[in-house]
């Protein structure tokens, strides 16, 4: 199956929205056709990485990273500007997704580069679809009943 044909084919993601589909179901229809661009990812992951790392004051984190990240870096301190830290995951999530487009070349939109793009976008939504108030209440309370089971067991 073409690599066009694949991406025309999957379900539109938006930012903010639950997963259309699982990452299982992705894998078995794109197969390894976005492997390429992957690496160039990676590049542009560490980049950002670096930059959420510097704004945490952990310079000494860094990794080296062909390509400049100026602009990413710009948008990683903006995200770290908002004092809510549930907001600022969001914002940071919202970088990621923006930088995946970076993958896909204008010449071709429906190429290796786009299947790589939604296949990182696809790791975010399904991230963001994970995070809810009644899943961060249900972590805190088994947190808080582990902690008082091992206190009653000392």
């Amino acid at each position: 199956m073409s690599v066009d044909y694949i991406v025309s084919s999957l379900p539109a993601l938006a930012f903010g929205a639950p997963a259309p589909m699982t990452r299982e179901a992705f894998d078995a229809l794109a197969g390894n056709a976005a492997d390429g661009p992957l690496e160039q990812w990676r590049d542009l992951e560490t980049q950002l990485r670096n930059a959420v790392a510097e704004a945490r004051g952990g310079a000494r984190w860094k990794r080296p990273a062909r390509g400049c990240s100026i602009y990413w870096k710009g948008r990683i301190a903006a995200c770290f500007q908002e004092k809510d830290v549930a907001k600022r995951d969001e914002l940071i999530d919202k970088v990621w997704w923006d930088a995946a487009g970076e993958l896909v070349p204008p010449a071709s939109p429906l190429g290796a580069g786009a299947l790589a793009a939604y296949s990182v976008r696809l790791a975010i939504a399904e991230k963001r679809s994970g995070i809810s108030k009644e899943s961060g209440v249900a972590a805190f309370e088994k947190s808080l009943a582990d902690a008082n089971r091992k206190d009653t067991e000392k």
